[in-house]
């Protein structure tokens, strides 16, 4: 079973990143900044990247620390503008986090997640919430999880 996961784990991973050098056509290419994994089950943070492949996918990759846990996250994120709304932009998407806990124990989770994502036009920030719900071993189901990122943008 576990190395069935690590398996699915790559092949998400290789699909979300292979176009890493991709030219992207939308309001920024890249950012890095914070992310916040919040809700039921404990608050992680971290740092993390965001990077368009093309006008309207990206991945997003995060490392973050809490109650004895490291979690990666690795989600590719489908974007579609909001009508009369600059900057705003709403997103869709899916990928796999991995915990790995101090005293040895690992688990591993698909996390869907639907959110906004806000670039300020004349400043080099963007900040991004999400509802992204936790489905793996260990704690089950968890609807009540959320993310929170802050970043500076690099065009």
């Amino acid at each position: 079973m576990i190395k069935k996961n690590v398996i699915s784990v790559a092949f998400i991973a290789c699909m979300c990143f292979s176009s890493l050098l991709a030219t992207a056509q939308s309001d920024y290419k890249t950012a890095v900044g914070l992310s916040l994994d919040f809700g039921s089950g404990g608050t992680f943070v971290g740092p993390s990247l965001k990077r368009f492949f093309t006008e309207r996918s990206a991945g997003d990759v995060e490392l973050l620390f809490g109650a004895n846990i490291t979690m990666v996250n690795l989600f590719y994120q489908y974007h579609g503008d909001i009508e009369n709304a600059v900057g705003l932009k709403w997103y869709a998407g899916i990928g796999p986090s991995i915990l790995l806990g101090s005293g040895g124990g690992s688990g591993i989770a698909v996390r869907p997640l639907v959110g906004m994502d806000y670039k300020f036009k004349d400043v080099p920030l963007s900040l991004a919430l999400d509802w992204r719900p936790y489905i793996g071993d260990g704690d089950g189901f968890l609807p009540g999880r959320f993310g929170l990122g802050f970043r500076y943008v690099i065009k």
